[in-house]
């Protein structure tokens, strides 16, 4: 879906335990979704272990690529909690106690936070914060990088305070045709000349299978209202002759 004034998005999730499969990530299907309203399109996602070098090379490749970066994970109080460093060393800054990190902490423990909490009041210099309305420090924004939390409640939380930081693109309107008693290689071609014939849109077909039978949900995307609901219009007239058990269009 070729746009000029596309809005794009990468997702960062860091840790370890996401690639050991011991933690099941769902923030990135969140932030998809959240970034959606805002017509702001995620073009990539990446999962990087707790390696400095790889955090930062993967930070700096994507941050020039795209418009935003969004990361999550690694910003607590114990030693593989590397994030906040990784990010100061990307943007060649340094890292400092910010003074109204500390003050939150001091409110909430009512005490001088210990080396460990302090670890999380670090915030690349030029950085500024990113609120958290759950619990816990806030994130940060530096540049086009957006630093959470890797906990999903408390990511989210941050989110809505990231959201109204982003320049917004247009929304991208999303239709779905279920198709059912057919396979794809039998919508295969029908599918692939209404592509050609509508290049600013996007495609897909995603099959499923149950015991009541099999088919595709044909997933028509794009940003201009018309040429979309055009688009449909076209691919039931196409699909109609091809012998399905059923063709409807359903809520996207």
């Amino acid at each position: 879906m070729a746009d000029a004034e596309r809005v794009t998005a990468a997702v960062m999730i860091i840790g370890d335990e996401i690639l050991s499969g011991r933690t099941q990530d769902t923030n990135l299907n969140f932030i998809a979704r959240y970034l959606g309203t805002y017509g702001v399109d995620v073009a990539e996602a990446r999962v990087v272990g707790d390696i400095a070098e790889e955090i930062i090379a993967a930070l700096n490749h994507l941050r020039a690529r795209y418009d935003y970066v969004i990361t999550t994970g690694g910003i607590g109080p114990t030693h593989d909690d590397i994030t906040a460093d990784c990010v100061a060393a990307a943007f060649g800054v340094a890292l400092e106690e910010h003074p109204d990190i500390l003050a939150l902490m001091r409110d909430r423990w009512g005490e001088e936070p210990n080396p460990a909490r302090r670890r999380m009041a670090r915030v690349p210099v030029g950085g500024s914060l990113v609120r958290n309305p759950v619990q816990g420090p806030p994130g940060f924004q530096i540049g086009n990088v957006f630093v959470l939390a890797g906990v999903p409640q408390i990511m989210r939380g941050m989110m809505d305070d990231v959201g109204p930081r982003l320049r917004t693109g247009k929304v991208v309107i999303a239709r779905t045709v279920r198709v059912e008693g057919i396979g794809e290689s039998v919508m295969a071609a029908p599918l692939e000349a209404l592509a050609r014939a509508h290049k600013t849109l996007s495609m897909g077909s995603y099959p499923f299978f149950s015991q009541d039978g099999f088919g595709a949900n044909l997933v028509i995307r794009g940003r201009d209202a018309a040429e979309v609901e055009t688009a449909v219009g076209e691919l039931l007239e196409a699909l109609a002759p091809l012998g399905a058990r059923s063709v409807r269009r359903v809520e996207a």
